[in-house]
């Protein structure tokens, strides 16, 4: 049987397509909430508070 062929590596391709789908995810609510007319400011303490962490000063 061949060997497996990675692009980085056996432990680095994994993280970096988490990366990249957590990325790519950001971006699109980014860009959502931007269509929606809200800015980036706000679309960041929206997520924080739905996580529930604290307001950012």
């Amino acid at each position: 049987m061949a060997t497996p062929v990675y692009i980085i590596s056996r432990v680095a391709d994994p993280v970096f397509a988490v990366f990249i789908g957590i990325s790519a995810a950001a971006l699109r609510i980014n860009r959502e909430e931007k269509e929606k007319g809200r800015t980036t400011r706000e679309t960041l303490e929206a997520g924080r508070r739905r996580l529930g962490f604290p307001k950012s000063s």
